[in-house]
């Protein structure tokens, strides 16, 4: 079974405020699941909210003090122009921190087999200190840090495929060994981070793996890389549990990137995290939805990535 972390305060963050990474992307996705062929494999379950504790697991304690304190009364921007919140954005904001560490703890203990949070704001681009690119706290990194320092793993692995590199994950874990970060991404592109020769420093040296992709990429390419690169770099490190930054942003059909993505390749992407968690780390995966702005394809994407985190076959 896998859950499906959701609720409703995530469709309140940007209500009725005009931008792209809206609540109707996440309308898109529930009424797909809701009606087709993975709904029966699927169990809807309502996070609870981080604490604050939880929060600064990743972020400064001033950062997280200064958001959680905020009123909003209409909206406002918390960094230079493309991170806006409204009146309910911190509290969906605590609420899809704690959407990770409630999957990771249900993933745990066999109550479910795997997860997929989604949830609004994304996360990968908060940085210890600062929101960014529509991310207000990062969501993939507390989980990852919540299995590190309170459930006893050693060695945590995150994928990121959302078309634009996740910065503020990879700054967070650049100095740690027992988180090993790999991203692929549409390179140059924004944030402008994720150069192939950043391989993490101290403790961290060669735990980050960054594959930039040039645009035009597409299925092939893509496939590639998680052949020859990404999975023999997670056999040598034998993750005991792999998060994944789902963003779906990569596909052809996406207004904000340049990437050639079929719903088919973050299927079979999926499929190949799937047989390493399965070898490695007894089968446990947890997803967090980033990126993804076409709701078509969005939607028909999530829907693959879904079935095959339960192993399923929707095509026949």
């Amino acid at each position: 079974m896998v859950g499906f972390f959701f609720r409703d305060i995530f469709l309140r963050h940007l209500e009725g405020y005009p931008h792209v990474e809206s609540p109707a992307r996440l309308e898109a996705i529930i009424d797909r699941v809701k009606a087709g062929k993975v709904a029966g494999s699927v169990e809807f379950i309502e996070p609870g909210p981080a604490s604050d504790e939880d929060i600064e697991l990743v972020h400064d304690k001033s950062y997280v003090s200064k958001v959680l304190e905020l009123e909003v009364k209409d909206h406002v921007v918390l960094d230079w122009g493309d991170t806006v919140a409204t009146p309910a954005s911190i509290e969906a904001a605590r609420y899809a921190a704690g959407a990770g560490i409630d999957a990771v703890k249900m993933v745990l203990s066999g109550n479910i087999d795997s997860a997929f949070c989604a949830v609004r704001p994304p996360g990968h681009h908060a940085e210890r200190n600062r929101a960014m690119g529509f991310c207000i706290f990062n969501n993939i990194a507390i989980a990852a840090r919540h299995l590190i320092e309170n459930e006893g793993l050693d060695r945590v692995a995150i994928v990121d495929w959302d078309v634009h590199h996740g910065n503020g994950t990879e700054s967070i874990f650049e100095d740690e060994g027992r988180v090993f970060y790999i991203s692929l991404h549409q390179y140059p592109h924004y944030p402008g981070t994720g150069s192939a020769d950043d391989v993490g420093s101290g403790a961290g040296a060669g735990y980050t793996l960054n594959i930039p992709m040039p645009a035009g990429s597409g299925d092939l390419e893509y496939l590639a890389a998680f052949t020859e690169r990404i999975v023999p770099a997670l056999e040598r490190f034998e993750p005991q549990f792999i998060l994944i930054s789902a963003g779906f942003d990569g596909h052809g059909a996406d207004p904000l990137s340049g990437m050639l993505l079929t719903s088919t390749a973050f299927e079979r992407m999926t499929e190949i995290i799937v047989d390493v968690a399965g070898r490695f780390a007894l089968g446990r995966i947890v997803s967090f939805l980033e990126g993804g702005y076409d709701l078509d394809a969005l939607a028909e994407s999530v829907e693959y990535h879904i079935a095959a985190l339960g192993g399923l076959n929707i095509h026949s």
